[in-house]
């Protein structure tokens, strides 16, 4: 997942510069999406924290994208914000059903939807403010820097996202497959063994800190991450 980055899907140039815009003075990273089909291949790869979507859409609509992407175990987690001009009860629970956490009905005011981002971003457990701390180890998202105890680590760009990968996940275990989708992305294909060669590389920077023990082989699953004291 690419922290701090909101997917905005908006088919109308003016209202997608608005919110670009708005998101970016916010301190967000923007990617932006004309259409559902577009979207769905940028989320092939590296998936963003938060996807801003519009109802009416060319050809997929927003609900049925929003399905899809509940259905989909790669990004079943995402969490995602609807933007609609309809404000019928009924339609509000359509959207619900389709499994959308929150809803901001047209016209809005820019304000209140990075207020409806940051607090949805907040209720997912991402980080606030791109910092992540556990114990001793500070992950800098924006920065991609990571410290322990004060000290500068260095940390490769496929292990570093590993990393922010389990510190998000605390505690949840992941097999290999899934690891791969998350942190590679389905658009790189590359063997599961692969992750077994990065956890190990993760490791190895970790253990002249006594941290080596927070990434955890479960038999017959994967790995998982347990947050240090």
């Amino acid at each position: 997942m690419s922290s701090n980055t909101i997917l905005v899907v908006e088919d109308e140039p003016g209202i997608l510069e608005m919110l670009s815009f708005s998101l970016t003075r916010a301190g967000f990273q923007v990617w932006e999406s004309p259409s559902a089909e577009d979207a769905l291949r940028r989320l092939e790869g590296t998936l963003p924290s938060l996807v801003v979507l519009d109802w009416m859409l060319p050809g997929l609509s927003g609900v049925d994208l929003a399905k899809r992407l509940r259905r989909d175990q790669h990004t079943a987690d995402l969490p995602i914000i609807m933007l609609t001009a309809r404000g019928e009860e009924a339609d509000k629970l359509k959207s619900f059903d389709a499994g959308i956490d929150d809803y901001v009905t047209k016209p809005f005011s820019p304000r209140e939807l990075v207020a409806r981002v940051r607090a949805l971003l907040r209720r997912s457990g991402a980080p606030e403010g791109g910092i992540i701390e556990h114990g001793a180890m500070r992950l800098d998202l924006n920065a991609h820097h990571l410290s322990i105890n004060g000290n500068s680590v260095t940390l490769g760009p496929t292990e570093f996202r590993l990393l922010e990968h389990f510190m998000t996940n605390p505690g949840r275990a992941f097999d290999r497959s899934t690891l791969l989708d998350r942190v590679w992305g389905r658009s790189v294909y590359v063997e599961e063994r692969t992750v077994d060669v990065h956890i190990l590389r993760l490791r190895k920077v970790l253990q002249p800190h006594g941290l080596q023990h927070v990434v955890q082989t479960v038999r017959g699953v994967g790995y998982r991450y347990l947050q240090p004291e």
